[in-house]
């Protein structure tokens, strides 16, 4: 990786900031065993709302790591999917997921130290 590798305008920042986004990961990694509907995604998060989700959605449908499908059944129906480019994120997602397991109650006690003083 070069010095300028964080630069606005270079991939390494791209992935931070798809990565950064709090419902990104959350989102992809409920579709890592297969497609889903938007309620069923709802119900597995949990704590999302139908626009945020929404939202998510059509963010990582734009950057090609979510497609969607409509269903020409009756009632119509959506169901999204990761794309093989959206699978090759889960690898970072489940890195940074056992980062936190290791170390989030290092973290969260440095929280507490700082709100302390």
């Amino acid at each position: 990786m070069t010095t300028d590798a964080f630069l606005a305008d270079c991939r390494a920042r791209l992935a931070f900031d798809l990565l950064s986004n709090t419902w990104n990961a959350v989102v992809l990694w409920a579709l890592r065993d297969g497609p889903r509907r938007p309620v069923e995604l709802r119900e597995q998060i949990g704590g999302i709302s139908s626009k945020v989700l929404t939202e998510t959605l059509r963010r990582l449908q734009f950057n090609g790591l979510v497609d969607r499908q409509a269903h020409p059944d009756a009632p119509s129906r959506v169901t999204y999917q990761l794309t093989a480019l959206g699978r090759t994120f889960l690898a970072p997602i489940d890195a940074v997921g056992a980062w936190a397991f290791e170390y989030g109650d290092e973290v969260m006690a440095a929280q507490e130290a700082a709100c302390a003083r």
